[in-house]
């Protein structure tokens, strides 16, 4: 595939094997962080820790996720700067998924070697710091390559490779704790984040004809004023507050089994939801991706994830039984999966500049981030303050509900 210039919107279909390549790439991504964020890190800092391991934990994910924060759109911009020899050669993207691969890998490596707090956060800090480079060059390829009228399928995939990098890289983390302990566990992940990342970069092509972005301040960009793009902040805010609602209906799941649920094993329970959520989320993604692009419209599906999402909240307010929480879990599987294709689409219909897109979408993934930095916050002080669980989960609901409904502020996008 090649493209004419960095800023012509795509018209040919991309085929399979360009979407296998993308989805490998994305979940060897989200192993990389995900081993990490499941397995790897509460070992760590029950080891540097052991009386302080929550406390630790928290600063250490929540360090990252700021970085995270501002890494993502940093890289997009970058990405769009790309040098016109390597875009003429390689297309602007993949230079970055290069360098987020290898970097990634090798910063896992050395996050495996910390034995205290400070080795511990920096290390987690530069792991999110160069693993964004892959992410946010990969979600701007999609816009750059993929047609409108195939994105809610890229969408689909990008969701597919999410849920399945999750897994993959809790599964390879206990793996590799079994034979190596915890560094052996990093050892995998940083294995799968260079290796897997080879298809894509191989197949992606995309060269372009053109410098892309003239070199200039990355800073100065970052901000998109929502009076001169309103679409483009109405979809970041939709973006929030559904990522929010989500968050704060999955932060304390198993606190909320333990003290409100009351069942036997709530570990062995909050893995028995993931695994259900997850399902559910699979079973969906790809299928409303493709069902979106078949009747050319996104918002409708946006605002029934947003319904569905509200009433599993609702179920775990009003019925905390378990029969119910795991309907609940499969209810919020199926909005969100019906969201994460869908939205992704929608988001590439509403940016502002085509040679920005990669920046663009790296402060639409800030609505992604910025819910997992404040949902503790928040979520702390409804259960504490204002009325337990009840109160956390029908504030989910109402905030889910606020997404499926300001969607419609969008204007230019079906």
């Amino acid at each position: 595939m090649t493209a004419p210039s960095a800023t012509a919107e795509p018209v040919a279909r991309v085929g399979p094997r360009w979407l296998v390549g993308l989805s490998l790439a994305v979940g060897a991504t989200f192993v990389g962080w995900y081993g990490p964020l499941q397995i790897l890190l509460a070992r760590q800092a029950q080891d540097i820790a052991p009386d302080g391991k929550e406390a630790l934990l928290a600063v250490v994910a929540g360090a990252g996720a700021v970085v995270s924060m501002v890494a993502n759109p940093l890289w997009g911009a970058l990405s769009d700067r790309t040098l016109a020899r390597f875009a003429a050669r390689h297309g602007r993207r993949a230079p970055w998924v290069l360098l987020g691969s290898t970097t990634g890998a090798l910063a896992l490596l050395l996050l495996g070697l910390a034995d205290g707090v400070a080795w511990l956060i920096l290390g987690w800090c530069l792991v999110q710091l160069v693993l964004n480079a892959s992410l946010a060059a990969l979600t701007a390829a999609v816009p750059d390559l993929v047609p409108t009228a195939q994105r809610g399928a890229a969408g689909g995939w990008i969701g597919v490779a999410t849920i399945v990098g999750v897994v993959v890289g809790t599964g390879l983390a206990i793996a590799g704790i079994g034979f190596a302990g915890t560094f052996g566990g990093y050892l995998l992940c940083a294995a799968v984040v260079l290796l897997v990342s080879v298809p894509f970069l191989r197949w992606h092509g995309g060269a372009t004809s053109a410098k892309p972005t003239p070199a200039g301040p990355v800073l100065r960009g970052l901000w998109i004023d929502p009076r001169a793009h309103p679409d483009f902040g109405w979809a970041w805010l939709t973006r929030f507050l559904m990522n929010l609602g989500n968050a704060l209906a999955l932060l304390y799941l198993l606190y909320f089994l333990t003290d409100e649920v009351r069942v036997a094993d709530p570990e062995g329970g909050v893995l028995l939801l993931t695994g259900v959520n997850a399902v559910a989320v699979l079973a969906t993604v790809l299928a409303t991706g493709l069902w979106s692009d078949r009747t050319g419209r996104r918002r409708v599906f946006v605002t029934g994830s947003g319904v569905l999402m509200a009433a599993a909240a609702v179920l775990l307010a009003v019925a905390p039984v378990w029969p119910m929480v795991v309907l609940a879990a499969v209810v919020l599987g199926i909005g969100f999966g019906t969201y994460t294709s869908v939205d992704f689409a929608l988001i590439t219909q509403v940016l502002p500049a085509a040679a920005n897109r990669g920046k663009d979408l790296g402060v639409i993934n800030i609505a992604n981030t910025l819910p997992q930095v404040l949902a503790p916050v928040f979520a702390g002080v409804i259960v504490s303050a204002f009325g337990g669980y009840p109160a956390l989960y029908a504030t989910a609901a109402v905030v889910a509900l606020a997404g499926a409904v300001l969607v419609y502020r969008i204007r230019s996008v079906r």
